[in-house]
């Protein structure tokens, strides 16, 4: 639907012809993107050039999903006055930037939290996509990065509290409470996905717990442990988005928590936030930045975090790889994350947000490198090896695993396993709000399209499309 017409829109026009996208072919991508946030869009080729040649300008959220589609192509984030759609809903970038100074790092991660809470407590609940310039692009995380690497940490982070805010002083209690409930936050997510209500209280616990205590008064070691503490708990926040296929609101929070990380001096938490980024743009196939933003994770950390760190941080590396279909890559990847992983000792000083991690998960990422590179018997050997292993408390992993043990089993031909163990994944699916989740569940369901003839396979799918329809309502 078109609200308004302004006149010819020559930048639209402008960027179709840089981008190389037909008008057809903008229309396709438009209603994709739409079709991704349950919207159900019909444009054409027609609609296109209306908003081209007459300057009509579509309701939101259309014009940021032009703006999108463009960027995808561009492989750069396209904001709406590039496309000369800004005045149809003007709207901030929020938390894209990576300010070079500790003041404005505060700022930026701040105004990111009370835009978002406002998001979720406004009308209908809050989409990131309708309303804020939600292009995710890779690319976006281009400068972050190179600053980061630069300059892991800053130097003194002491502040002194603008006059109303002098009476009080954080100390160490404060920040432990945060980090505390960052690990209560953690279990939660893992039990019952980055959709449950409980979600929630991280964006709300940034806002209302931890932006009064970076804008009070502390010492430097205070400061460097309430950035810490917060830069856990923004990750977290961007994790929950990712699960829940917010990419725009994940990709600011985690720009956020990398640069509260360097002002905590953490260089390993800083290494989980690109493992992070990296996990999302190979989920986004964008393969070749996830590599780098692994490697990034890699080469600063050397020396400095724990093996059960780099282990996981090798492992991602081989996720990364995996998508971009080199196997030997992967191969040298997986096996220094298992070399790491047997240097691994009870003792080491791992940080808390690493206690997932142990040779079970290794095992189940293993399985879906090699079912990204066809190898339907490593599939089959590293998910038996993953399920064999207690889960309590992971009940998505548990989940997903269940998905890809599904798909293997049917590709490798035994029906049988193939179903009982979508059966079993179905049930999981039932418990919990990820979208994650459900896109591994439609992709399994597609995988057994060709088994459609068979009743047991109709009666997967039935309860599957239940369950899928309920968790998206």
């Amino acid at each position: 639907m078109t609200v308004s017409s302004r006149g010819p829109n020559d930048r639209l026009g402008a960027l179709l012809a840089l981008a190389q996208i037909s008008n057809a072919g903008l229309a396709r991508r438009v209603n994709d993107l739409g079709a991704q946030r349950g919207l159900t869009l019909r444009y054409d080729k027609t609609s296109v050039a209306r908003w081209v040649t007459k300057g009509m300008v579509p309701q939101r959220p259309v014009p940021h999903l032009i703006a999108t589609a463009l960027g995808n192509k561009l492989g750069r984030p396209v904001p709406l006055e590039e496309i000369g759609l800004a005045d149809s809903h003007p709207t901030p970038e929020l938390g894209l930037e990576f300010p070079r100074e500790v003041p404005e790092a505060v700022r930026s991660a701040t105004e990111l939290w009370r835009v978002d809470l406002d998001l979720r407590r406004g009308p209908g609940g809050g989409r990131w996509s309708d309303s804020l310039a939600g292009t995710f692009s890779v690319a976006a995380y281009a400068t972050p990065v190179s600053r980061w690497l630069i300059t892991p940490a800053d130097g003194s982070v002491a502040r002194e509290a603008v006059p109303d805010l002098a009476g009080y002083r954080v100390g160490h209690s404060d920040a432990a409470k945060l980090r505390e409930a960052a690990q209560e936050a953690r279990r939660w997510d893992s039990k019952y996905g980055g959709g449950d209500w409980r979600s929630s209280m991280v964006p709300e616990c940034l806002r209302v717990e931890a932006a009064p205590l970076l804008l009070a008064s502390y010492s430097d070691a205070v400061g460097r442990a309430l950035f810490g503490a917060t830069a856990e708990l923004t990750r977290l926040a961007g994790w929950m988005a990712f699960d829940t296929g917010q990419h725009e609101a994940a990709q600011r929070y985690y720009i956020q928590a990398l640069r509260l990380a360097r002002a905590a001096g953490d260089v390993p938490l800083g290494g989980y936030v690109l493992a992070s980024m990296s996990l999302q743009a190979a989920y986004r196939s964008f393969p070749d930045e996830a590599v780098d933003l692994a490697q990034a994770a890699l080469e600063r950390n050397r020396g400095l975090a724990t093996a059960r760190t780099m282990s996981f941080f090798h492992l991602v590396e081989a996720r990364a790889h995996a998508k971009a279909g080199n196997a030997p890559a992967c191969a040298t990847a997986l096996a220094a994350a298992e070399t790491a992983l047997d240097r691994a000792r009870p003792g080491d000083p791992d940080p808390t947000w690493i206690d997932f991690f142990a040779y079970d998960r290794l095992a189940a990422d293993a399985a879906e490198c090699f079912r990204d590179l066809g190898v339907p018997s490593k599939v089959r050997q590293f998910t038996r090896e993953a399920l064999a292993r207690p889960t309590e408390g992971y009940v998505r992993s548990h989940g997903l695993r269940l998905v890809v043990s599904a798909m293997a089993e049917a590709e490798a031909g035994d029906l049988d396993a193939a179903v009982a163990a979508g059966e079993r994944a179905v049930e999981v699916a039932g418990r919990i709000s990820s979208h994650r989740s459900r896109e591994y569940m439609v992709e399994l369901l597609r995988r057994l399209e060709p088994f459609q003839n068979e009743q047991r396979v109709k009666e997967l799918t039935e309860r599957a499309r239940l369950v899928l329809a309920t968790s998206s309502t």
